[in-house]
């Protein structure tokens, strides 16, 4: 939990650029994985062991806790570089491994490293949450939960004073936005009889989210469903009854989304941050809320739906392979020098046209994700309105650019 006392907002990072954006954003904490050793091994470009220093570093001096995820089934041949790893982040000084193997969890415990438990152990109860507090000070509950299961369990840690091995109460994670699987928290073998890829060592190929028919094989007849993609959720979102899942007595919200791109992570870390905040200054209301599910709605989503937090019992299933964003990004050009002194950008223009008016949208590993108003510009020297491509045009901006960075603008799906 935050030192300020409110609800932890844990973010996602697939990568520098997504790093940034929720350091820039409000994140408490952030999780990432390294190499081939964690959940998200094929979804998005995760950082080598030798990124570790640089994550620490960016995060200590904005006092923001970082999570390194060790959490797929490991094997024999696994266990030198888990405890390759798990050296190099204690060295670097990383806060908690997420750990779901007994191994990585030993090993661990064994260098003097904080352990969190994974959703991949499906803890359901208070009994278990006893067990894994003889090895860990966060775990994260079973996704398939009610709100009113997840206030009985965090009840009955304060009630019995159950602490992990820091001497503090155990606390509790719950995850808090982004994608569900239709897997029970997560466990899936779709993918491992399909195409001999494994899930649970984070190489997913998402069978669920594709469109089936059923065929009975006796008659050949075809069953008519009602939602061709019914075993791809909706995406998890718990903004609209976050006053709820804060009064349950969860202490940290984990979002979802290591593999999304780094303006999702800037957006729904920002929007969370603001709902947070709200909440605890007593502000957070039900016009504030609809503003906040439109700008949520800006970034990839499958739609939106409560999970089983409010007592659901079946899924509600997207209506599409693709996200529902109500915006999209194109490709415009990609930044050439900054001048400090005059908080000027210069970018060569490469692809579509901009226009005053425009919403820019600027990424790399060290910017992050910014999204700008363009209110004025200099084309080849000229003060124009309007950039093609094969120009030079210069921006002011509240923040530096880098060389690698890249344009985009944001349009309409």
């Amino acid at each position: 939990m935050t030192t300020t006392g409110k609800i932890e907002l844990m973010a996602p990072a697939g990568n520098f650029e997504s790093l940034q954006a929720a350091l820039d954003n409000g994140a408490d904490s952030v999780y990432f994985g390294v190499e081939q050793l964690n959940m998200r091994a094929r979804a998005s470009i995760n950082f080598t062991i030798d990124d570790l220093p640089e994550i620490a570093s960016r995060c200590e001096a904005k006092n923001i806790r970082t999570y390194l995820t060790l959490n797929t089934i490991i094997y024999d041949h696994d266990l030198s570089i888990v405890k390759t790893l798990l050296d190099k982040a204690k060295a670097a000084n990383l806060t908690a491994v997420i750990a779901m193997d007994q191994a990585v969890i030993a090993y661990a415990r064994q260098i003097g490293m904080e352990i969190h438990i994974s959703t991949q152990i499906n803890i359901t109860n208070i009994e278990t949450v006893k067990f894994y507090a003889l090895f860990a000070d966060t775990m994260v509950l079973s996704r398939e939960l009610s709100l009113r299961q997840v206030k009985k369990i965090c009840d009955q840690i304060e009630k019995e004073q159950i602490k992990g091995p820091s001497g503090n109460l155990v606390e509790i994670e719950i995850f808090g936005h982004g994608a569900l699987c239709m897997a029970v928290s997560g466990k899936c073998y779709l993918s491992l009889h399909s195409h001999n890829s494994s899930a649970n060592r984070g190489a997913c190929k998402q069978n669920c989210r594709k469109k089936y028919t059923v065929i009975d094989q006796e008659s050949g007849f075809e069953v008519e469903l009602d939602n061709e993609y019914m075993m791809s959720p909706k995406d998890l979102c718990t903004l609209d009854f976050l006053d709820q899942v804060i009064d349950a007595g969860a202490k940290v919200l984990k979002i979802e989304g290591r593999g999304r791109a780094p303006e999702y992570v800037a957006k729904v870390i920002k929007t969370y941050r603001e709902a947070i905040d709200a909440y605890y200054a007593e502000e957070y209301s039900e016009e504030k809320v609809e503003a906040w599910m439109g700008e949520l709605k800006k970034v990839y989503n499958r739609g939106f739906w409560s999970g089983y937090y409010l007592g659901q019992k079946l899924g509600e299933w997207s209506e599409g392979s693709g996200s529902h964003a109500t915006q999209k990004k194109v490709y415009v050009g990609k930044g050439m020098h900054y001048f400090p002194k005059a908080n000027i950008g210069e970018f060569k223009i490469e692809a579509y046209d901009i226009k005053l008016g425009d919403t820019l949208l600027i990424t790399g590993p060290t910017t992050g994700a910014q999204e700008v108003e363009l209110s004025e510009m200099m084309v080849n020297d000229e003060q124009l309105e309007m950039a093609s491509k094969g120009d030079s045009c210069t921006i002011k901006l509240p923040f530096r650019i880098r060389n690698s960075d890249k344009l985009y603008k944001i349009v309409k799906a």
